[in-house]
């Protein structure tokens, strides 16, 4: 059995290709192509593999959880699947552990490395979206807001707009950590809403379903949202700003230099990426645009970092 690791770097890209897949159980099944997604892996699967906060990994619970993956995966096969994608927002890390760092998934190439093994050497490819830095920060950040957190300091927004790690050393460590395997990367820009256009360019599947192929998912709450959120905690949210629409906490400087990391780290994957991953990219008429259609407002679910703790 191929396994496809699919640990989108973007909770609308990756939720909605869940949504997707799960819809379309049945009909993929019946092509032997089988799907493993936070329902399943956050259920204890995975424990052992990757880890969870305050507890200490042990080298034993790594051996277990490869005996416990290749007992599902025997089953999978009786089954008569021979693909399976395993799809998780939080594979690479959680949003909440890149705010603390200031960065994109320090910790992507060890985990990503520690999931290989589980899977005992079956990873065949490792589908990979990405997002220009300015929108992914901004929604990572709205969403710690909604959550609780309190407004990022200009501290921290001038170090998350300096910091020097990109897409690029994200690829490059999984590609270190999963050398045995293909990696491909696609922009949230072209992909986000459009799960089975990733299925068929990402992970090579002919004529995918086009059943639940435009549902909009777990969406970063707009400004409005945001303001009625801050203030009904007693803050402030003034420093939100007025008007409507997505939320833009950067400052017209630290926005180009946001822009100006992506666009090293899209000339670098369009260049070739030195070998280590394979850029596509949507030219034809079919293209998203960089945002969903106006009134795109489907119903969000919750497959945050506080649900079920797939750290």
């Amino acid at each position: 059995m191929e396994i496809i690791l699919h640990p989108g770097a973007h909770r609308t890209a990756t939720t909605s290709l869940q949504h997707y897949l799960r819809g379309n159980a049945a009909a993929l099944g019946q092509r032997g192509v089988g799907f493993w997604g936070p329902l399943r892996l956050r259920d204890g699967l995975l424990k052992g593999v990757l880890p969870q906060p305050g507890v200490m990994a042990l080298p034993r619970d790594l051996t277990r959880a490869r005996g416990r993956l290749a007992l599902q995966l025997r089953r999978s096969a009786d089954r008569g699947l021979g693909l399976l994608i395993v799809s998780d927002e939080n594979l690479l890390g959680t949003p909440r552990a890149n705010l603390r760092a200031c960065a994109l998934y320090p910790a992507a190439g060890e985990r990503m490395a520690r999931l290989a093994a589980a899977f005992g050497g079956q990873t065949g490819r490792v589908v990979l979206s990405v997002r220009a830095q300015e929108s992914y920060w901004a929604s990572v950040l709205a969403f710690a807001v909604a959550r609780g957190h309190p407004l990022p300091s200009a501290r921290r927004l001038a170090a998350l707009a300096e910091a020097r790690r990109g897409w690029r050393e994200v690829v490059g460590d999984i590609a270190c950590a999963v050398p045995g395997a293909e990696i491909r990367v696609l922009p949230f820009e072209g992909f986000g809403g459009r799960p089975e256009a990733l299925l068929a360019r990402g992970m090579e599947l002919a004529a995918p379903p086009r059943r639940h192929a435009r549902s909009w998912r777990n969406r970063a709450p707009d400004l409005p949202r945001l303001r009625a959120l801050v203030a009904e905690r007693g803050e402030d949210p003034a420093p939100l700003g007025a008007g409507t629409g997505r939320w833009q906490p950067f400052t017209t400087e630290q926005a180009a230099a946001l822009r100006a990391a992506y666009a090293r780290d899209l000339a670098w994957l369009r260049a070739g990426a030195d070998g280590l991953a394979t850029w596509i990219e949507e030219t034809g008429p079919d293209r998203a645009g960089p945002q969903p259609p106006a009134g795109r407002t489907t119903r969000g679910h919750g497959d945050g970092i506080e649900k079920r703790h797939l750290a």
